[in-house]
């Protein structure tokens, strides 16, 4: 057996963190690679991590540039496998007790999508892009990440291909809808170790009843928001909107919530704002229900 060539650590400690997937990779070059990919994510830059930013080359004019060849190639045409370096991550944050999920923990399903030109990348169509609050041309990966109070970090994703890109359409045996795509990732994650309380996600998921039907037949509790005017089947003057569902619970004031409790949100820009949450029931929905 040939002896393996050393490869130029990464800096800091970040290399012995890199040198955890080296057996992942069958080259020199992919190592290199790997290390180079690292870095230019964790580095911080003023502009989105694109491959001439990655490599800490100028826009446009820089993608010619050796290192960012390099990473095209590392990225577009090497032949390591995404996902045996995805489950490693995982394995090593499950390991981790600084990262290692609880029960107290939740799945958070979302999906984000790209705008991008063209029509022969792989996974790109015109869709809705919730980034951008439009439908346009693009592509939509469906993601699943772990978070508690403290933390939270990624755990799987999986492009959605539109319909258009195989040959029978939606009726193509190889096609998946993005409620398709997120119920398989819930399982996935369960299926990996992760522990989760529920699983959650927005109205986009949360007003489709066969979405809840999937999580529930692979028994994933789940925590789905819903759209203020998306109703469910009720008893007589039941509630049956969130909106009826938040009015039967009692508010006086801000000193005196009743059934709220006020939630203090941080947003990115560093502001918070309080917000006010309770337990609601909304048809056979609620805290004391099957499913919350």
């Amino acid at each position: 057996m040939t002896r393996r060539l050393p490869c130029p650590p990464a800096p800091g400690p970040l290399e012995a963190y890199a040198a955890r997937f080296d057996d992942l990779f069958s080259t020199l070059a992919q190592r290199r690679g790997f290390r180079e990919y690292l870095t230019g994510l964790l580095l911080p830059r003023n502009r989105n991590k694109t491959l001439t930013c990655l490599a800490g080359t100028e826009p446009v004019v820089g993608a010619q540039h050796p290192s960012v060849q390099r990473l095209q190639f590392f990225l577009s045409e090497s032949t390591w496998d995404h996902e045996r370096v995805n489950a490693r991550r995982v394995e090593l944050l499950l390991a981790d007790p600084a990262t290692a999920p609880h029960p107290g923990g939740v799945l958070v399903i979302d999906d984000s999508g790209d705008r991008k030109d063209g029509k022969a990348t792989a996974h790109i169509g015109r869709q809705w892009l919730g980034r951008l609050g439009k439908t346009d041309n693009g592509i939509v990966t469906v993601t699943t990440c772990w978070a508690d109070e403290n933390l939270y970090y990624p755990l799987h994703s999986v492009p959605y291909s539109p319909a258009h890109h195989f040959p029978k359409g939606k009726s193509d045996p190889g096609f998946r809808t993005k409620l398709q795509i997120a119920a398989e990732l819930a399982r996935t994650a369960k299926a990996a170790g992760v522990a989760f309380r529920a699983v959650a996600a927005d109205c986009a998921y949360g007003d489709q009843d066969s979405f809840r039907r999937q999580l529930d037949s692979a028994g994933l509790p789940f925590v789905m928001a819903l759209k203020p005017s998306h109703g469910t089947w009720a008893y007589g003057k039941d509630a049956y909107t969130p909106v009826d569902a938040a009015h039967a619970l009692t508010w006086t004031d801000p000193e005196h919530p009743g059934d709220w409790t006020p939630v203090e949100r941080t947003f990115r820009d560093g502001h918070t704002e309080t917000w006010w949450a309770a337990d609601a029931r909304l048809g056979w929905w609620g805290p004391t229900g099957t499913s919350a």
